[in-house]
């Protein structure tokens, strides 16, 4: 089987050079990219596995990088920040990422992070089953989900996250049990990865996002899925 590979996003030299290395340690097949024209390039060319995107790049940033590549491709995509304010770390899940890591970091949190992400993608053989709740229904072995009987685009990760909660129709989970649930962390990670991922999958599939009748706030608790 071959080597997952990563594209590393980032202007600085140093950086990229001393994660390429470590990420080659850990048997990752590693691409770079300095600023967002050359990564979406790449990706069009290379079809990475996981993309791993600076914020602070010259020219086009990271925000608006991820929003271009969203509409390439639903390749994961974890972000990494330098910036204190945790307003661009929403708005870069906003934007289309699964997942986020602030500077300075470990490699191997790094590296535990993105085998939580290629992990997610890998539904066990009970969660292929062709499945549905009210007027969605989502088919694991094609990736395609209808709504109202037309095909709706997902991320894996937002595909991932659906699937757990209409898996379950009426079951409230909180934030805490999806993050261990979809995005496999071993630990509680920060609760607004599931908030924006759910307004995202609110965008795809309700008819009004002001008052959805799906994807339901249990005010206090979490959230559920109404067929």
């Amino acid at each position: 089987m071959a080597a997952d590979s990563v594209l590393l996003v980032d202007d600085d030299d140093g950086i990229r050079t001393s994660l390429r290395f470590a990420l080659e340690d850990q048997g990752y097949r590693v691409r770079e990219a300095t600023d967002g024209e050359t990564a979406l390039e790449r990706i069009r060319e290379q079809s990475p596995d996981v993309v791993v995107l600076d914020l602070m790049l010259p020219g086009m940033d990271g925000f608006e990088c991820c929003r271009q590549l969203r509409r390439l491709s639903d390749i994961p995509v974890l972000i990494v920040s330098a910036r204190a304010d945790s307003h661009d770390v929403v708005a870069g899940l906003e934007a289309g990422a699964d997942d986020y890591i602030r500077k300075p970091f470990d490699v191997p949190e790094l590296a535990a992070r993105l085998r939580a992400l290629r992990r997610r993608l890998r539904l066990a053989p009970e969660q292929r089953r062709e499945i549905g709740g009210g007027d969605i229904t989502i088919s694991p072995d094609s990736g395609e989900v209808r709504v109202r009987g037309q095909v709706v685009h997902l991320t894996k990760t937002e595909f991932h996250l659906l699937y757990e909660l209409i898996s379950h129709p009426g079951r409230v989970f909180t934030r805490e049990m999806l993050l261990e649930r979809v995005w496999d962390y071993g630990y509680f990670g920060d609760t607004r990865i599931v908030d924006v991922h759910v307004g995202r999958l609110r965008a795809k599939i309700e008819e009004d996002t002001a008052n959805p009748r799906r994807l339901v706030t249990v005010r206090g608790f979490g959230y559920k899925f109404e067929p």
